[in-house]
């Protein structure tokens, strides 16, 4: 899994699978953008303006459940 943010176009990509490519895209709200690879599987999201509707873009926090 890897976390990208960029400052340029505002965008934070949260990418689950990066073997696989998007096949299709769809706004499942306004500025959240899931990508799906050709069998229907979540591959990645994109969060637009995401500045407005996160903490702190450079700040990443991994917790794993016990």
């Amino acid at each position: 899994m890897k976390v990208a943010y960029d400052p340029m176009t505002d965008i934070l990509r949260i990418i689950l699978r990066d073997d696989r490519a998007v096949a299709e895209s769809d706004e499942d709200k306004p500025g959240v953008i899931l990508d799906y690879d050709t069998e229907g599987n979540l591959v990645s999201l994109e969060v637009l303006d995401a500045s407005m509707r996160v903490s702190d873009t450079r700040k990443v926090e991994y917790q794993m459940a016990e």
